[in-house]
């Protein structure tokens, strides 16, 4: 839920079908990553993921991994479209 109730529809939209399709493949170590990513902001959140669509990776170290799943996730569920 906390994945689909963001505050913004753009991190609803990336964030939301994330969990829906990956929450159940995600490691321990993984999930605890992904509940860190939840409690940042959505002003944080949307550039640090939409920028992975270029080169660019910003975002906490610590989160870098779980970014980079969630982005490369939304990026291939929009060339689908």
């Amino acid at each position: 839920m906390r994945s689909w109730r963001r505050g913004t529809k753009e991190m609803d939209l990336i964030l939301g079908p994330f969990s829906d399709s990956e929450l159940e493949r995600l490691t321990e170590a993984e999930l605890d990553l992904y509940e860190a990513l939840l409690t940042e902001n959505d002003q944080d959140l949307y550039p640090w993921i939409t920028a992975r669509l270029g080169d660019a990776r910003p975002g906490p170290q610590a989160l870098l991994p779980i970014l980079d799943r969630v982005a490369s996730f939304a990026h291939a569920r929009l060339a689908r479209k």
